[in-house]
């Protein structure tokens, strides 16, 4: 009898907190979220990819999130910027000339959590693809930015308010 109380008792106490949009956010404690513009800082310069970038970014919060997007002072924050777009040789062939382009993109993100800063970080993320070299860069390059884009993004994501 002691034991089928005890059981009781202690499974009463657990509680078992599951989000099915992959967020762990008190929206009681954390209402807002300000998402700076990411200036384009890459020496190598290809004009959408700001824009690309960074209506994707809050694309993303918008979508996963509850949080609601102000301009500034929000109870989250992100800014940062793009601080590197290059290709280089990846490999390269019996004949001596390169095969593959690997295309790398990296972005320097600063978070604030108002609520907590343990949370807050400055960090880089990077997001790398490769392309045939016997493709010309225009043809592919908006295919392949988004897709980097796209990676950096769920990293952040992550990193900010999935805690995985």
């Amino acid at each position: 009898m002691y034991a089928v109380v005890a059981c009781a008792m202690l499974l009463s106490g657990c509680v078992v907190s599951y989000k099915l949009n992959g967020t762990y956010i008190d929206y009681n404690v954390i209402k807002t979220i300000s998402i700076d513009a990411f200036a384009n800082r890459a020496s190598y310069q290809w004009s959408p990819m700001a824009s690309m970038f960074n209506n994707t970014l809050s694309d993303v919060y918008n979508r996963q999130t509850k949080l609601k997007q102000v301009k500034k002072d929000g109870d989250l924050a992100l800014s940062g910027e793009i601080t590197s777009y290059d290709q280089t040789n990846k490999s390269i062939s019996a004949d001596g000339y390169s095969s593959m382009v690997q295309l790398k993109m990296s972005v320097k993100v600063k978070y604030t959590n108002s609520k907590n800063h343990d949370d807050d970080f400055e960090k880089s993320f990077s997001s790398t693809r490769d392309y045939d070299s016997s493709q010309q860069l225009s043809a592919v390059q908006e295919e392949l930015v988004q897709q980097m884009i796209d990676d950096i993004v769920d990293q952040i994501f992550n990193e900010t308010v999935a805690k995985w």
